[in-house]
């Protein structure tokens, strides 16, 4: 099985749905269930189809949650030395050579990656165009409107 980057952040991120998933809605949905069965003729019940839909997801995203934790490799920033590099956990400054924005990323796991927060996933064609690159160099990125150029202004791990 191999192992899948996720910071620290993203770790307990998961682990807390994890619980949330297994003290919040999975009794929830038990007691739906009970409830959708004690109306009688389960055939004709919406209720307790519903509920076991509900459980289903329930139950998947549980075993999705377990999964991903099980094969994690838990990468803190704080604690890499890098020597400036840009890696995964890495939070990087950028300049759009093109428009002149200033973008700050963090570079993180798939499952973390959230645009609005600045997290892209290490998958993302951003990330590749970055890793290994240090302040000062310029990376290239194919993206869907064209080529872009982003200058690496600085790199932090935090």
């Amino acid at each position: 099985m191999s192992t899948i980057p996720i910071t620290v952040v993203g770790a307990e991120a998961l682990r807390k749905e994890l619980h949330e998933m297994k003290t919040m809605h999975r009794p929830a949905v038990i007691a739906a269930i009970a409830e959708a069965r004690s109306h009688g003729d389960l055939s004709e019940n919406a209720e307790y189809d519903a509920a076991k839909e509900r459980q289903g997801f329930i139950e998947g995203r549980i075993a999705e949650l377990e999964s991903k934790l099980s094969s994690a490799q838990i990468i803190n920033p704080a604690l890499i030395n890098a020597d400036g590099a840009c890696v995964f956990g890495a939070t990087i400054e950028l300049e759009d050579l093109q428009s002149g924005d200033m973008v700050t990323y963090q570079i993180v796991g798939d499952d973390e990656a959230n645009i609005k927060e600045g997290k892209i996933s290490i998958s993302s064609p951003v990330s590749r165009a970055l890793i290994g690159k240090y302040s000062g160099d310029v990376a290239e990125v194919q993206a869907p409107g064209g080529l872009r150029e982003y200058e690496i202004l600085n790199v932090k791990y935090i």
